[in-house]
């Protein structure tokens, strides 16, 4: 009886211990390992590897100390486990701890616009950043592209207060929370889809800047593979819908931004524009903005594609950021080859591999469309239409402006090689290089010299761009056409040759006869500038979610870089504060604060009336001597002075700065002003005893300028407020006006 027992309870405690292994075996495949970041270390000696095992015992039971794999100690505070991802919640949520993240394999290559900005993935990041929430006007969203994945993401923050306007064809998820089209004329294209549906590619390319999920193996059909990611992955998105084949309505725009205030979105990008506004209250961004910044959210605005002519930038609200586009250290060439052997290296972005080695090469001016009346002065250009189909079909065909490329696939080219130099690579629908002048001079040679000539263009290749960072020529500049005084663009962002997220209900041009469907695609332009700007806003709120709009832009603007002035020359017109360095913006030591009634006070300076102004506040706001302040009163972190040639100028700005840098801290002023400019600062030493302490100052500015040039007619200087750790900069610039 008694060994029958003993059989039975040895029986009983393998059987238990089965499952005890199976059920570990089990609990280690559900681990993953994570890095929990904790910070700077602790003064003086303490033991990192028992403060981990606590920590990780708070979670985990007794078990801790196994999960445990390493600890760091020596320069910074943190360790390795491996944790199930609710433990890596739980942790996260524990005081003490900064970040918890994935332990991810690095990669040689990647989209590269974030890493270029020194941003990589792995920044410390907070809690807080699930409960961030964008407000994208744009032309809607491809939910299911991987970028919008919610894998992760819990339910919606409470504070939303949206909908996901859904149909047939669109459900929003954890990660893209809401979504809403506007369309007041109902006149829809047939291309239109009717919901927050993208069916342009815009609106699915500008949110996946801003808030992509990370996607690794990410390319325009092999090209800039690697790594795409917003800039705050784990932020919500919700998608306004403004934007339609025919455009985006100044209707639609005020009513996505009247339901985005309302919904209770923290950060608004929208990347649109118009024509030249003369007047802030004409201009619907410039107002919707303006009641984005009275309930605490900031907008987020491209500065434009019409430079580099001055004055070209549209979105210049004092109370919006306004972004310029700058290149990253990649560009795309596209090789064209001819008979003869000789090979020029021109600019586009060509996905295609043409099937033969050489095709029949014609110019464009040989092969009008006489039947519809063209000639050759108008087929030389091959314009839509002006080519004969019979003379170009399956031919490359050489043209002397470059154009969108449908005139030419339209007339049955295989390709098209265009005069025409670009300082940034495009999408046609058709394969396509872009050559200067002298290489398309020796193209036309050879084609008139030649009995058959032939050519190829082939698929594109990646190089990395020695000279970045330069603002792009198509980048909007400034002065500031409504208030010459107020520097416009505020900065500069990564705008070119950006890879981010695709509609898969248009083609990668979007162009009749263009069938390739992508679920990436690679874009210039400050629509793409704009949403890197809007996602290192986010990234400051999320540390920082008490900070005004004003706070935010300050701390962007301020520990932006300025740019070389050899390969920018039309220096902060072009550039603003400088490129945007949003790991830096995190920290700025001393922020340009300013909230409603400073803008009051700015409008009423600017010439609007008391009835004005209170219809735009909705209170009692009144213009008075009191409540009028210039543009130099105004507590924006740069500083700039409009002047007549050859007329001395002089100009006292009136500024705060708040401290939230180091509790007790001594600032002390650093100029910068070239011969022709004199800035003095009172006074120069500024001393913060406590965190949120405000100090007043005075820069007077006295300029006078000679010239007929924007390279001698606008003086570059700088004010820098230094206390050993943070560089406060701001721009000093002083440019001429001619008289009327």
């Amino acid at each position: 009886m008694a060994t029958k027992s003993s059989s039975t309870s040895v029986l009983l405690f393998i059987f238990i211990f089965c499952i005890f292994i199976i059920s570990q075996a089990v609990s280690d495949d559900d681990r993953k390992v994570y890095i929990v970041y904790m910070g700077e270390r602790p003064n003086g000696e303490f033991s990192a590897e028992r403060l981990h095992i606590n920590i990780l015992e708070q979670v985990l039971g007794s078990g801790g100390s196994s999960s445990l794999l390493h600890s760091y100690h020596r320069s910074f505070n943190g360790f390795v486990a491996k944790l199930t991802n609710d433990d890596a919640h739980k942790l996260a949520n524990m005081e003490g701890i900064v970040s918890v993240f994935p332990n991810q394999m690095k990669q040689l290559h990647t989209t590269r616009s974030w890493d270029f900005m020194g941003f990589s993935k792995n920044v410390t990041r907070t809690n807080l950043e699930s409960n961030i929430i964008i407000g994208m006007l744009d032309t809607g969203i491809w939910p299911e592209s991987e970028s919008f994945n919610d894998e992760g993401f819990g339910p919606p923050p409470k504070k939303w207060k949206g909908i996901c306007q859904g149909s047939s064809n669109f459900t929003c998820n954890n990660k893209i929370i809401g979504a809403r089209y506007y369309k007041a004329d109902k006149n829809f294209h047939p291309t239109d889809i009717q919901s927050p549906r993208d069916s342009e590619g815009h609106g699915s390319h500008t949110s996946s800047i801003a808030a992509g999920a990370l996607v690794h193996k990410a390319s325009l059909s092999g090209l800039a593979s690697g790594l795409a990611r917003g800039g705050v992955p784990s932020a919500r998105i919700a998608v306004y819908k403004i934007c339609w084949a025919d455009g985006c309505s100044d209707a639609d725009i005020l009513a996505a931004f009247d339901d985005a205030i309302a919904d209770g979105v923290d950060v608004i990008s929208l990347s649109v524009g118009g024509s030249f506004a003369i007047d802030y209250f004409n201009d619907s961004i410039a107002i919707g903005a303006f009641h984005s910044m009275k309930n605490g959210i900031l907008t987020s605005n491209s500065a434009g594609n019409s430079g580099p002519q001055l004055a070209s930038i549209t979105n210049v609200s004092p109370w919006s950021l306004s972004v310029a586009a700058s290149t990253i250290d990649r560009k795309f060439f596209t090789e064209v080859k001819l008979g003869n052997g000789e090979i020029y290296k021109g600019t586009s972005i060509n996905t295609v591999e043409l099937k033969h080695n050489l095709y029949p090469l014609i110019y464009g001016g040989d092969a009008p469309n006489t039947k519809k009346g063209y000639d050759s002065s108008e087929s030389r250009y091959c314009s839509e239409d002006s080519l004969d189909k019979a003379l170009v079909k399956g031919k490359i065909v050489l043209c002397d402006s470059v154009n969108s490329g449908e005139g030419p696939l339209a007339a049955g080219a295989v390709g098209a090689i265009m005069q025409y130099y670009l300082d940034s690579a495009f999408n046609f629908p058709l394969p396509v290089s872009c050559l200067g002048s002298d290489d398309g001079t020796d193209v036309s040679t050879y084609l008139n010299t030649t009995r058959k000539p032939k050519a190829n263009i082939l698929k594109s290749i990646e190089e990395k761009d020695e000279q970045a960072t330069y603002v792009i020529s198509f980048s909007s500049r400034g002065p500031n056409p409504i208030t010459y005084d107020i520097l416009k663009p505020d900065l500069t962002a990564p705008g070119v040759n950006i890879l981010a997220a695709w509609s898969q209900g248009t083609t990668v041009t979007g162009y009749e006869g263009d069938n390739r469907i992508v679920p990436y695609n690679i874009l210039s332009g400050t629509s793409m500038s704009c949403p890197h700007a809007t996602a290192a806003a986010a990234y400051i709120k999320s540390f920082n979610p008490t900070w005004s709009p004003a706070a935010i832009k300050s701390a962007l603007m301020t520990t932006a870089v300025p740019l070389s002035l050899e390969t920018n020359t039309d220096a902060e017109f072009a550039f603003g504060s400088g490129h945007l360095v949003p790991s830096s913006a995190l920290d700025p030591g001393l922020i340009y604060d300013a909230g409603e009634i400073d803008y009051v006070k700015f409008l009423c300076g600017q010439g609007y009336d008391t009835e004005t102004v209170r219809l735009v506040t909705g209170d009692r706001s009144k213009c008075s001597d009191s409540i009028n302040g210039t543009a130099w009163d105004l507590n924006y972190p740069s500083f700039a002075l409009s002047a007549t040639p050859g007329k001395s100028t002089r100009r006292v700005f009136h500024r705060t700065v708040t401290n939230v840098g180091s509790g007790v801290s001594i600032y002390k002023a650093t100029v910068k002003a070239p011969p022709g400019l004199e800035i003095e600062v009172q006074p120069n030493l500024l001393g913060f005893k406590a965190i949120g302490e405000m100090k007043s100052f005075i820069v007077k500015v006295k300029a006078k300028i000679d010239g007929n040039n924007i390279t001698n007619m606008m003086l570059s200087g700088s004010l820098i407020w230094d206390d050993g750790l943070h560089q406060v900069k701001s721009p000093v610039v002083a440019f001429a006006l001619e008289e009327e």
